[in-house]
């Protein structure tokens, strides 16, 4: 089973630079992406690829976040939204379920454009904790996939000593997900296969950051621990940009 995650900061825009060419070569199961910035009448015949069943969350303010899911086999479920209405309305949690197995396309908030939108991001983290709390403990299986705008640990981005203040990587942010991962047991799937730095999904338009790879790892895979052991192999894909974020693309021991 091939999973891919990708923000793709506008789907028309990232549609002109060949990602739905490429998508179709990549042989993937499920394709999650988010910051879809387009209403569902924005899309085209080849925002839904064939081969695939398309669902999408968009947000209800135009051109803003939404996420979406590609599926080659039809979901038993979709469920959209987790029951925050602020996060909700926009557009930031899409599941399908199939059989045991869920497969989520999620979108943290950003706080990087202020005060107002860091608090929002609090609310999401505050919100959605216990529902990860409950997810753990339903029996099912889960796979998180997504930008979640929290880069964990300093080996997670370059330049983490100027950015300790910063929204992304702030002491709180990344003691909540420390909490997700220790306290309860999710699985940052990507770290269980590689362990080296310089591995990062998103890049500033600024300073050459993307030709230095001076980046973050803020793009994951998260899951519980028994699909997280079935994960065989990783990939960050570098060889063309279809957006300031890279496609995470993770391998799995398990037929869908």
């Amino acid at each position: 089973m091939r999973i891919i995650s990708l923000n793709l900061n506008g789907i028309r825009s990232a549609a002109g630079k060949g990602v739905f060419r490429w998508l179709a070569r990549q042989r993937a199961d499920v394709v999650c992406v988010q910051e879809v910035k387009a209403q569902e009448t924005d899309l085209t015949e080849a925002m839904r690829p064939k081969g695939y069943h398309a669902f999408f969350n968009c947000a209800e303010k135009k051109g803003y976040a939404g996420v979406a899911l590609y599926t080659r086999r039809e979901p038993d479920r979709v469920r959209v939204g987790f029951g925050s209405k602020e996060h909700d309305d926009e557009g930031r949690y899409l599941q399908a379920d199939f059989g045991k197995l869920s497969i989520v396309s999620l979108y943290l908030p950003s706080g990087s454009a202020g005060a107002h939108r860091q608090e929002s991001k609090y609310r999401f983290m505050e919100h959605f904790l216990p529902i990860l709390k409950k997810l753990r403990r339903d029996g099912r299986d889960y796979i998180l996939c997504g930008d979640w705008n929290i880069a964990h640990k300093e080996i997670d981005l370059k330049n983490w000593r100027s950015n300790r203040n910063n929204s992304g990587f702030l002491p709180e942010e990344r003691a909540w997900l420390t909490k997700v991962f220790d306290e309860l047991g999710w699985v940052d799937v990507f770290r269980t296969l590689n362990a080296k730095p310089d591995q990062y999904t998103w890049w500033s338009h600024r300073g050459q950051a993307y030709a230095k790879n001076v980046g973050w790892r803020i793009d994951y895979q998260i899951a519980t621990p028994g699909i997280a052991k079935r994960a065989e192999k990783e990939r960050i894909y570098k060889d063309k940009k279809f957006s300031d974020h890279a496609p995470l693309i993770i391998d799995y021991d398990f037929e869908l």
